[in-house]
Formats: C-alpha cells, structure tokens, sequence
C-alpha cells in the first residue's frame, strides 16, 4: 500500500466501535442487547421482534435509534445513555495504537453514531484519549446518521475540515460512500473486505497498515 497515497492527507477521521477496537473485544454485543431491551420495553413487543426491528432499522435508516426517532418519535437522548449504560472491561489499553495515530500528520478526529460521552469513555478505556483533538458523535449531526451525506457535511463543518485533504477509516462499508463522494480518501476496516468503488483501502488490522503511513 503506498503511502504516496495519504501525502496530502491533513485530517484523519476514525470511526470508533469495531474500529479504534478490534469485534474481539466484544464491547458492541452488549449495546446491542441494550437496543433490543428498549425496543421491547418502549413498543411493548416481544424479544425476536424488538431484536428483527433493531436490526430492520440499522439496515433503512442507518441506525436503529434513527429507526425510532422516524417511526416511533422516540428521544434520542434518553435511548442514548441507556444503552451506553454497559462495561467497558472487556476493552483492552492498546499503547502501540495509540501512539501510531499521534504520529499522524495533521488533525486526528473521532466521528461516531454513538454519542460523544460514550466514545470519550471508550477511549479511556483503550488508552486512546490523548491520540486525538475532537470527538465527534450523533448529537453533533443532529442526530442524522451516518451514512447519510448530510450528518458528515453537519460534523465535517463543526471541525472545519476539507474533505479532499482528509481521509476517513471505517468497519461499516455504507458508511464510507459520502466521504468518498466528498473527496476523501477511504479505508475499510473489517475483518473481510468488502470490494466497492467508494472504498480505496481495506485492512483487518489498523495498527499495521497505520505503521505503513507513519
């Protein structure tokens, strides 16, 4: 991977769940179950069919509290410290991350569709809450979601950041097509990659293909 490819990169942007931590560390598992309680308890539907909602309006809408919030008017903010309210013991320090993201040229940045308490919490728990200068979450879209262009154009405006000297890393592949469409340079993390033409790079490993850039 050459890293010819990234010189004219000023502002990194990383998503943050299965991102700035591997799916091993199953942090994500237990917000899931949370998001399934509260459908249940807040639609008065059983367990199968909160989790099928759960996981029909990730896939329509981008989100499932964005799912709730179109179809059910429910408020976000309530939803988002409740199913944030989870241990973070099973994340594990990553030092070598850390210090392969401050080596980064430029402005590094976090943009989640959880909430930014939520990922400030992740971070610590990493040993990654100095590696960045802005943390980024939902509220700050107006609780758009990604992959909707809009909630990166709201985020991407707050920072002030110009997508064409920017790139953007990612486990959701949907969720790089409007950074791609913007001008940024995309790197997919995920176990498997997932070919697309809104897709540049892909790694199952961040920290390796971080020590190529830096």
């Amino acid at each position: 991977m050459p890293k010819r490819y990234f010189d004219h990169v000023r502002t990194w942007v990383f998503d943050l769940d299965n991102t700035l931590y591997p799916p091993s560390q199953e942090l994500f598992p237990q917000i899931e179950a949370k998001m399934t309680a509260f459908v249940m308890r807040t639609l008065g539907v059983d367990q199968a069919k909160a989790d099928q909602l759960r996981r029909d309006y990730w896939r329509d809408h981008g989100t499932t509290l964005a799912g709730l919030m179109r179809e059910h008017d429910i408020d976000p903010d309530g939803y988002l410290h409740e199913v944030h309210d989870i241990s973070f013991d099973v994340l594990e320090p990553d030092p070598n991350l850390a210090d392969l993201i401050k080596r980064l040229p430029g402005r590094r940045i976090v943009y989640t569709n959880g909430s930014a308490p939520y990922a400030a919490r992740v971070l610590s728990a990493r040993g990654l809450d100095t590696a960045f200068d802005a943390i980024y979450g939902v509220e700050h879209a107006g609780y758009s979601p990604k992959p909707e262009a809009l909630a990166f154009e709201r985020v991407f405006g707050l920072d002030g950041l110009s997508p064409e000297t920017a790139a953007m890393f990612e486990d959701d592949p949907r969720n790089l097509a409007a950074p791609h469409a913007m001008g940024m340079r995309t790197v997919h993390v995920a176990p498997t990659a997932t070919p697309a033409d809104h897709i540049h790079h892909h790694t199952d490993d961040l920290s390796q293909f971080l020590t190529q850039l830096t």
